[in-house]
């Protein structure tokens, strides 16, 4: 196992396309937790989101309230692959701005309390 530090990425994707993001992101270097690959957990929920102003939705309508069957997917990656796996998410995804965010994993060495 390596001793690099590990962020957790955590992302909300509509269920449909959460196979091919995960793929993406495990192409990038995610879900790699010692002698396992292709870690990852996904819960299902429902999101919701209103496109204001310029935006181009994916889904819904500039205005409208959308709600959506969405998987929010956990997955653990070597901080030094951040920016690769960052953009291999936003490439997948099918959103304009897709709703992520990275933690520093404190017990990895990454942040100290």
């Amino acid at each position: 196992m390596s001793s690099e530090a590990l962020d957790v990425l955590v992302l909300h994707v509509p269920s449909e396309s959460t196979e091919a993001v995960l793929a993406a992101l495990f192409e990038a270097g995610a879900g790699e937790v010692g002698e396992y690959r292709e870690c990852a957990f996904v819960l299902t929920g429902r999101g919701q989101f209103r496109p204001v102003g310029g935006a181009d939705p994916a889904i819904g309508e500039v205005g409208e309230l959308t709600h959506v069957t969405e998987d929010r997917v956990e997955i653990t990656l070597q901080r030094s692959r951040r920016p690769a796996v960052v953009a291999a998410l936003r490439a997948a995804h099918p959103y304009e701005e897709p709703s992520f965010h990275v933690l520093e994993d404190a017990a990895s060495g990454g942040a100290t309390a």
